[in-house]
């Protein structure tokens, strides 16, 4: 089977790694030549250019550029694709992406492998990322299941854990776990910024530790990433911002009112909440 990746970044550079390791044929796409080159010399390719005619032998072409790109890169690609070509994407948004690039081309099946890290480029590409991950798959009721069915075996192939669902759920789902920890991650380090008093500030640098790190990490990500999901999931984390102030202006009334009863219920039915999520991912 011939595989297409366009957009050969960490997430599509780390797809054709694996893809080519279980003996896929893998043709990639970058707007650099500087890119394609060292996709080339990395292995993550069997070949790359600038030139989207070049996946017209795809049998599956995966969309890997920025959100906010996606379905741009879609109206451009379609005149080169054969009729049974399957175009899917690995976009952390769902909605809008799915209903106008399905209207583009039938055999389009929305994707959402949950996996990464905090580097970016090519040569952040690695093997394994997606072994034991969530790859969540959006289709429609217009969706063709052979097209969805496909995609779902790449994707096992990858080693991922496979989950089905709609986009609006996708997005309504994500937003909690995914986007709010963004900002709420973001807000948190510029809390911290703004204690009036340097020294206390240069202070508390020099003490953070786990805590601090592990829970200022995604704030402290790629910009363009947080403004894309806030841009694109806009309805959805604003639904679970609210939630989130609401909740937080619970715990801040529990401590004014020096109410510890009510502030360590709400912390043991977290604490058992939490146990809910799987975390292994």
């Amino acid at each position: 089977m011939n595989i297409g990746i366009v957009g050969l970044g960490l997430i599509g550079g780390s797809i054709g790694l694996d893809l080519r390791s279980r003996g896929f044929d893998v043709f990639g796409v970058s707007s650099r030549e500087q890119t394609c080159q060292r996709a080339v010399a990395l292995g993550v390719v069997d070949a790359a250019s600038v030139n989207l005619s070049d996946m017209a032998v795809a049998d599956v072409v995966f969309i890997c550029t920025p959100l906010g790109s996606i379905e741009s890169i879609a109206q451009k690609l379609v005149p080169h694709l054969s009729p049974d070509t399957i175009l899917t994407d690995v976009g952390s948004v769902k909605t809008p992406i799915v209903q106008p690039v399905s209207s583009l081309w039938p055999n389009f099946v929305g994707g959402h492998p949950m996996a990464g890290t905090a580097e970016s480029g090519i040569e952040a590409a690695v093997r394994d990322l997606f072994v034991g991950r969530p790859y969540v798959v959006t289709p429609t009721a217009e969706t063709p299941m052979a097209a969805v069915e496909r995609v779902e075996e790449i994707a096992r192939s990858l080693g991922a854990k496979v989950y089905r669902c709609g986009p609006e759920e996708h997005d309504r789902a994500v937003a909690g776990i995914s986007h709010l920890p963004i900002m709420a991650s973001a807000t948190l380090v510029a809390a911290c910024a703004q204690e009036g008093d340097r020294d206390i500030v240069k202070l508390a640098q020099h003490l953070a530790s786990s805590g601090f790190r592990d829970t200022s990490r995604v704030g402290g990500g790629n910009p363009e990433l947080g403004v894309m999901v806030a841009r694109y999931n806009r309805v959805e984390l604003l639904r679970s911002l609210s939630i989130y102030r609401d909740c937080l202006d619970e715990f801040i009334s529990d401590i004014e009112a020096e109410d510890w009863q009510a502030l360590e219920q709400k912390l043991k039915l977290t604490q058992e909440a939490r146990r809910s999520y799987d975390l292994s991912n």
